[in-house]
């Protein structure tokens, strides 16, 4: 299938007949350059990323918010429809990456090559009445196969895969990187940075603080109960009524239904999650561009629960996941939610786990 590819000035068309320079619309061709008269400069020194599900509700603005990295030189947007609507759009952004897209089953390898930094929104959003485990069996069977895809065309990037539910997608990725010997905890993360955000915002409102200056760790998985905020820990100190706790942590646990019925079938959380992801891939990236100091929460293989996989702050760096660290001391509210919210992971780690090895 020919696929489009947009550069900093141009867009770049792959067909059979190679790669053709051209500008055109999503329904026609305008007018095509000749390579010869070309101006368009390479990307400037720095990491690729590729956004596989760009054309999506979250896949559109994160894409748009990775374009505005300045870590970033190349950056390539997968999905399986619309991506060239989507690449020529942000391609006439006059930030330093280039941009290159690519359409169809058929161009996923070439999306993916030589990537340091993978990040998967693909599947189908949530809807009213809707759970995370309702959109297992779609969802489950598109991250098998990007992920089957990255083993093979760049097993040493890092990969964050927002695509839910994430506590079955995360291990699913998990088993066909295993299958296929190129599985390195340390570069497969779960997005859950739009709880922290949430939390932080949440609680910014409760004590009157601006959210840029809480911190709250979220810790367990990224569904419902195992959502586990331990507002004992929050940055700056505080206290909490324990109406507000009760408030705080049904709230930062149920965010995403928030969305869901407030667009009233409209879709779901998808600006402020590519906010989050946006938030999470820069970490990613200023820990593979060296920096140092860097912590985040992210569902990831640990060892910090019994349970195989499991949210909680890691320090991130040049090889991914540097150091998972420990959860600290936790007051009985927070001990009693992490019984419940290991129940339902142990489940879901399972469910993930089964659908590779079935």
């Amino acid at each position: 299938m020919d696929g489009e590819l947009s550069g900093a000035s141009e867009v770049w068309w792959v067909s059979s007949q190679g790669f053709i320079p051209m500008f055109r619309t999503q329904m026609e061709e305008v007018s095509i350059l000749r390579g010869s008269n070309c101006r368009a400069k390479g990307a400037a020194p720095g990491l690729k990323v590729a956004v596989l599900g760009a054309s999506g509700g979250i896949g559109q603005p994160l894409s748009l918010l990775m374009k505005m990295n300045p870590l970033v030189s190349v950056l390539h947007l997968y999905d399986v429809v619309n991506t060239p609507g989507v690449t020529a759009d942000i391609s006439h952004m006059n930030t330093g990456a280039v941009v290159r897209g690519f359409l169809g089953q058929p161009q996923l390898e070439n999306a993916l090559t030589g990537m340091d930094l993978v990040i998967i929104p693909a599947g189908i959003p949530r809807k009213p009445g809707m759970t995370r485990d309702d959109l297992f069996n779609i969802n489950a069977g598109i991250v098998r196969t990007l992920c089957e895809g990255i083993a093979k065309c760049c097993p040493n990037a890092i990969v964050n895969v927002i695509s839910n539910p994430v506590n079955s997608t995360v291990p699913i990725a998990a088993e066909v990187f295993k299958k296929a010997g190129t599985y390195n905890p340390k570069r497969l993360l779960g997005v859950t940075t739009l709880d922290v955000v949430r939390a932080n915002t949440f609680v910014g409102e409760v004590l009157g603080l601006d959210p840029r200056d809480v911190n709250v760790p979220v810790v367990g998985g990224h569904a419902g109960v195992t959502i586990l905020p331990l507002l004992s820990q929050v940055n700056p100190p505080c206290s909490f009524t324990p109406e507000e706790i009760s408030y705080l942590t049904s709230r930062i646990q149920n965010g995403g239904t928030e969305v869901v019925e407030a667009k009233a079938g409209a879709g779901s959380a998808t600006l402020s999650m590519a906010y989050a992801a946006a938030k999470f891939a820069d970490a990613c990236l200023r820990g593979l561009h060296g920096d140092a100091g860097i912590v985040e929460c992210s569902y990831v293989d640990s060892q910090v629960t019994e349970l195989p996989f499991f949210a909680s702050k890691v320090l991130l760096g040049r090889s991914g996941i540097e150091e998972i660290l420990p959860l600290g001391p936790l007051n009985e509210f927070e001990r009693a939610g992490l019984e419940k919210a290991k129940k339902e992971l142990s489940e879901s780690i399972q469910k993930g786990v089964s659908f590779v090895n079935k």
